[in-house]
């Protein structure tokens, strides 16, 4: 079965369920050159006929969530070099927009595809405040919802701490499954949310407090959670050098994906979890894809 264009979007329907799928090799490079016969995807654990499929680079529109609170002290000039290198990946027709995370969530522009006043804005941003780190990624994935291109999603710079939400992780994650949304995340390791190769442990003043390695840990994971249930990509960086990388493969991945489209099996009720698996036949490679959707 040749290619077919397709948005690339996750979507359901009675008719229709379109899934964003990357593939990678072990270095995080994107595969391409694939085919539908490489695929096979499963519904609640049942084998679907793949009756459309796409590979095409279509134009995005994207989240960019910037973590500018305390925590991110030492880390906030790597994150500025990351969303740098980010934008340098970007389709002409990409539009973005930009939220900081500190004491409150902010969505300092909306969407726009003027690349260079974004980077001026960036520029501008210095750490402080507490972390709402939750509270902003809910903001951005209702923010989200003015975007005019089908393939959306949100870039997360952060350590993952959190410590001034008033949304529950509970709360995140059902409205990320909800959404048409992928979310990658790049989470600074700084000595509390990871192993530093520094060797000098970050201590911001602003959490010097007990359990602070832990609900660092707690975000990190967290991040890692919304990337992999939204078919995003996750990765750790310990220095300018990992930051980079990581932008780029992120950069690649989102505007390069495999779009598998099927009729369900069996639909079932309304609000109705379905979840979803993408295997390939490909030795020695990774598959990202959304694990599941509620049934519309």
């Amino acid at each position: 079965m040749g290619p077919v264009a397709l948005p690339a979007s996750f979507r359901a329907n009675t008719q229709m369920v379109l899934v964003p799928v990357t593939v990678t090799d072990r270095y995080g490079k994107s595969i391409e050159g694939l085919q539908a016969k490489d695929f096979d995807i499963l519904e609640d654990q049942i084998s679907q006929r793949i009756i459309s499929f796409g590979y095409e680079d279509a134009p995005c529109s994207v989240g960019l969530v910037l973590d500018v609170s305390g925590s991110m002290r030492n880390a906030l000039s790597s994150a500025k070099g990351v969303a740098h290198s980010f934008f340098q990946t970007a389709n002409p027709e990409d539009e973005f927009m930009l939220l900081t995370v500190s004491t409150q969530p902010e969505a300092t522009s909306g969407f726009t595809s003027d690349v260079a006043d974004l980077e001026e804005s960036i520029g501008r941003t210095r750490p402080n405040g507490m972390t709402a780190l939750i509270d902003t990624v809910y903001l951005g994935l209702n923010r989200m919802r003015k975007a005019r291109h089908p393939r959306r999603a949100l870039l997360i710079l952060s350590d993952g701490m959190d410590n001034y939400s008033r949304y529950a992780k509970s709360e995140l994650l059902r409205v990320a499954l909800e959404a048409d949304i992928q979310i990658y995340t790049i989470i600074f390791d700084n000595g509390i949310a990871g192993a530093s190769t520094s060797g000098v442990p970050f201590r911001p003043a602003m959490i010097a407090k007990p359990g602070a390695q832990g609900e660092a840990h707690e975000g990190s994971h967290l991040l890692e959670e919304l990337s992999e249930k939204t078919g995003g990509l996750h990765f750790h960086a310990q220095n300018d050098t990992e930051a980079n990388e990581a932008a780029i493969r992120a950069g690649r991945a989102l505007r390069n994906e495999y779009v598998i489209g099927y009729q369900p099996s069996n639909s079932g009720a309304t609000g109705k979890w379905h979840r979803i698996r993408v295997k390939t036949n490909v030795p020695k490679v990774n598959v990202y894809a959304r694990n599941g959707y509620y049934a519309p």
